[in-house]
């Protein structure tokens, strides 16, 4: 299982993406995709077509986590013990929804969340 930033949601659909290539390899490879739903609702923001929106929803087959409780905790320690940088709230959810769930993070932002790593984050 790898959960997707909201870039790779976009990308997917995209034929020209750089990161198509490799979303591709690993769905051959056997692997599955999560997001978690912050991920989701920045993906859904667009604008995005509907059609883009069920392709996605299909590769995810279902599996949008949830931001709850435990993911919140983890997104404020996150948030906290990197500065505290305004605008990162967004990262540090996407980031803590992948540590709860054990699984590593797809992004084609790794700058923005290789910070995340030595609190439990793992990037794909």
């Amino acid at each position: 299982m790898i959960h997707l930033d909201t870039n790779c949601l976009v990308a997917l659909p995209m034929a020209r993406s750089p990161l198509q290539p490799r979303l591709l390899a690993w769905l051959q490879a056997g692997e599955q995709f999560a997001a978690s739903a912050v991920a989701w609702s920045e993906f859904l923001n667009g604008p995005v077509p509907n059609s883009d929106i069920q392709n996605a929803r299909g590769m995810l087959e279902g599996r949008i986590v949830p931001f709850d409780v435990a993911e919140a905790a983890v997104a404020a320690e996150l948030f906290n013990r990197t500065g505290r940088r305004r605008g990162s709230t967004p990262d540090c959810f996407i980031a803590a929804t992948a540590i709860c769930a054990r699984v590593p993070l797809a992004t084609d932002n790794r700058k923005d969340f290789v910070r995340f790593v030595p609190y439990g984050l793992q990037l794909a």
